[in-house]
């Protein structure tokens, strides 16, 4: 299952490259901008690894982006997102397979998730949701391994070296995305309420699930204090301009990712999932012994990120559920696994994946994340003035621009001679900082976003304090983009 999810995810990353659908999200640029900047950039080292995105998928990729052939196709972490999603494919198999006790239901789960055309899209970038999904999947798996275990098999070695597994898998986790978070907290808390039902004591508990859950809180608390080292805040914040209808409106946010579920993964596995889930729940309750049928539920978690997101009125992004097409997935293979007859098994599982992928079939080009990855596209013509531009009249000056609004444009524009080290943005630190007081010292051009989203900072300060590009003049737009030079220093007759 592995060699086939691997081979699978080849096709479609070469399907989508020869769609030139490879960097055609924004935040696909901006991941290798990330990873490249920690070497390539004006102040190069560990600060520039980034405080609002989690590291470990930028610390993967920083070597193999320094070659121009990497970071131009994103082809290393094009590969990395294969990878992972194979690993999750697996993983996912894996752990319905314990959970149900039947192939049939792990071969439906295993063919629902890598299928899906939205899952599928996001493991030929260079996103880290596929990496995200293999971590978090194969951390539940093997937590699921671990608390099966017979209580003669818990003094063994081995059986440390599961719970040690585990919690490293959700360490790395909870470094590639935020979702993770309340994944590991989730599967955590299940396994320590399934402990109690077995009727362990607390004490038993707490010492039995340490292993597990140390790892993950202390990445979680690394990280913290990375982000205040580098950014002065424990946590990224401020990063968006809200304006998503649900902002203050819970049930809103909820219906959001509701909405989203079904548009993803179609009515069919909204509908068998949600079943799915009462099976699973019922045979938790019933079996005291085994039950560890519960731990599938733990994937639903990633919509807490989401749902407060919105809530707090992040813009709408249907790519925040793909992670949940897992736990739909394997909550859906569980209605597989209830009739006795095997043939009656597999006759429902192809039934399932029939019905599923008749709804989203493979590789569709009208499905919803290949869609929302297209946004920026019609911004790439009228932008080429602006390249046009700087090629012609650039003569090494350093070029301000927000990386957090314009790093995709700056990944397009190392395809034209333009190295990170060009750019200053808020990775340089005190440079950055002075130069938003006044800008001419340090930058021969600035770029300014003025359109997506209300406009990047440098449009917030430039209407906030028109003297903040006195000094520049406005020489190329295009797309809600704007180019300024910076005006040529006036020299002054000597006296005789």
């Amino acid at each position: 299952m592995a060699i086939a999810a691997t081979v699978w995810g080849l096709v479609v990353a070469g399907h989508y490259w020869r769609a030139g659908l490879t960097l055609s999200h924004y935040d696909a640029r901006g991941h290798l901008i990330v990873a490249r900047r920690i070497i390539d950039s004006l102040t190069p080292g560990w600060q520039q690894i980034g405080a609002v995105w989690l590291p470990l998928p930028h610390v993967l990729n920083a070597l193999p982006v320094q070659y121009d052939v990497a970071y131009r196709t994103g082809a290393s972490a094009v590969l990395l997102s294969v990878v992972a999603s194979a690993v999750a494919t697996t993983a996912l198999a894996a752990l319905v397979r314990r959970v149900t006790g039947t192939w049939s239901a792990a071969a439906a789960a295993a063919a629902v998730f890598a299928c899906n055309p939205n899952v599928a899209y996001l493991q030929a970038t260079p996103m880290t949701e596929p990496l995200l999904l293999g971590l978090t999947v194969a951390g539940v798996a093997l937590l699921a391994t671990w608390l099966e275990a017979p209580d003669a098999a818990w003094g063994e070695t081995s059986h440390a070296q599961r719970a040690a597994a585990s919690g490293a898998t959700f360490a790395l986790a909870c470094l590639t995305r935020y979702e993770a978070w309340p994944v590991t907290a989730t599967a955590v808390g299940l396994a320590a309420v399934t402990l109690w039902r077995r009727r362990r004591s607390v004490a038993e508990i707490w010492r039995r699930l340490l292993p597990v859950a140390w790892p993950p809180v202390a990445a979680a608390l690394g990280f913290s204090v990375f982000s205040r080292v580098v950014i002065g805040d424990w946590f990224a914040s401020g990063f968006f301009v809200p304006e998503n209808p649900a902002e203050g409106h819970p049930v809103q946010a909820l219906w959001q990712i509701g909405w989203g579920m079904d548009s993803l993964g179609g009515r069919t596995l909204l509908m068998a999932s949600a079943a799915g889930a009462v099976v699973v729940l019922g045979r938790w309750w019933r079996a005291r012994g085994r039950s560890v049928s519960v731990l599938p539920l733990a994937l639903f978690a990633t919509a807490a990120v989401p749902w407060s997101a919105f809530t707090d009125g992040h813009p709408y992004r249907i790519r925040y559920m793909v992670p949940l097409i897992a736990a739909q997935a394997a909550c859906a293979a569980a209605l597989v696994s209830l009739p006795r007859q095997v043939w009656l098994r597999w006759t429902l599982a192809a039934g399932l994946v029939l019905a599923v992928l008749w709804q989203v079939p493979p590789l569709s080009p009208t499905a919803p994340m290949v869609l929302e990855a297209q946004w920026d596209r019609p911004n790439d013509a009228p932008r080429s003035a602006i390249t046009a531009y700087l090629t012609a009249h650039y003569a090494g000056d350093t070029i301000m621009a927000s990386m957090g609004s314009l790093g995709h444009y700056m990944q397009q524009l190392g395809a034209h001679g333009f190295p990170l080290s060009t750019f200053l943005h808020e990775g340089n630190g005190d440079t950055w900082l002075n130069a938003l007081d006044d800008p001419r010292p340090f930058a021969g051009w600035v770029l300014v976003e003025e359109k997506a989203e209300g406009g990047d900072m440098l449009a917030t300060l430039a209407r906030r304090r028109p003297a903040f590009l006195q000094g520049y003049r406005r020489v190329a737009e295009g797309a809600g983009l704007a180019l300024y030079a910076r005006d040529p220093v006036p020299t002054t007759a000597t006296a005789r």
